[in-house]
């Protein structure tokens, strides 16, 4: 378990009036803040604890399991556990709100119609599908609306304040807010990267789809390995993944190794066979990864199309296969 951050002092700031900005004129924020968090599961519980490292106060926070006000006693041991309408209240600065995604339009819509939210303060989610629109509701009675999508995986521990340093944020705000949205990322010891109204699904769906499907990717592997009588998958996967994973960062589809990438049908066509002896749930993903990897060979000049005419004739069949 990594130590305790020390807390360090806040980026300088002052403060200012309660009350929406003028238009065009940027929001300062104090410089040490009064931070309430609703939802302190694993993300929001981790940035209050980042928040309270750089000097801030993080008051209140909401939890109704165990595990939650286990972690709240664990990573904010200074915030009184309260329920999210008095969190709210409490937030005079800045509002966290790290809910489940089709919750937050609930939670917030439940803040403003209790008068918990109040001009001035800052209301942020950390959802990375939602950008400010499902703010609407905070914005309406004055507070200032912030979509704060820290671009990581959290386990909810002490160890993941380490993995903070450095990471991306995408971050959706006014122009007004931009200053101050920049600012908090940097007290999180992060880096904003900035990110439309329009194209948060779009942005979320790029994070998903590389991260969790990743998960999913290498626990099938595992389980093909340990069928194929390996007693240690991890052991195995874990140097070939790690460069793999490298190598895709550094050279993306240069990066791209094996028999789709040289036209093997017949491996292929043999790893397919097998695969719907063994784990027939397997072969449907496989099929689609491998016809998307032979697309971004081919475009990317790794394979020529003459050479792929083969490989491309057996994910056919085989996709007509599983189809019937």
């Amino acid at each position: 378990m990594s130590a305790p951050l020390r807390p360090r002092p806040a980026a300088p700031g002052v403060a200012v009036p309660q009350g929406p900005a003028a238009p065009g004129v940027p929001f300062v924020l104090p410089a040490q803040l009064t931070v309430g968090v609703i939802g302190a599961g694993r993300v929001g519980a981790v940035l209050g604890a980042a928040l309270v490292a750089a000097g801030h106060r993080v008051v209140a926070a909401s939890g109704v399991s165990g595990a939650t006000r286990a972690r709240i006693a664990l990573l904010l041991p200074d915030a009184v556990t309260r329920s999210a309408t008095s969190v709210a209240r409490e937030a005079t600065d800045l509002l966290l709100l790290a809910v489940p995604d089709d919750a937050l339009a609930g939670v917030v819509a439940g803040l403003a119609d209790t008068g918990a939210l109040h001009p001035g303060q800052v209301v942020a989610h950390t959802s990375g599908a939602h950008g400010l629109t499902v703010l609407a509701p905070a914005a309406a009675v004055g507070a200032r609306p912030l979509a704060l999508h820290p671009a990581m995986t959290f386990t909810g521990t002490p160890d993941d304040l380490s993995r903070l340093a450095g990471i991306s944020y995408g971050v959706t705000a006014s122009v007004e807010l931009r200053a101050a949205a920049a600012r908090l990322v940097a007290d999180l010891g992060g880096v904003p990267e900035w990110v439309g109204e329009t194209d948060r699904v779009l942005y979320h769906a790029a994070l998903a789809h590389g991260a969790n499907h990743l998960v999913t990717l290498v626990n099938e592997a595992a389980d093909r390995l340990r069928d194929a009588g390996v007693t240690q998958p991890e052991k195995v996967l874990a140097p070939l993944l790690r460069a793999a994973l490298e190598n895709a960062l550094r050279l993306g589809d240069d990066a791209l190794t094996g028999p789709v990438s040289r036209g093997d049908a017949g491996t292929v066509r043999r790893h397919l066979a097998r695969l719907a002896q063994t784990a027939p749930e397997s072969v449907a993903p496989y099929l689609a990864l491998a016809r998307r990897s032979a697309d971004r060979a081919i475009a990317a000049g790794r394979l020529r199309p003459v050479d792929a005419e083969s490989l491309l004739d057996v994910l056919a069949g085989i996709h007509r296969e599983v189809a019937a």
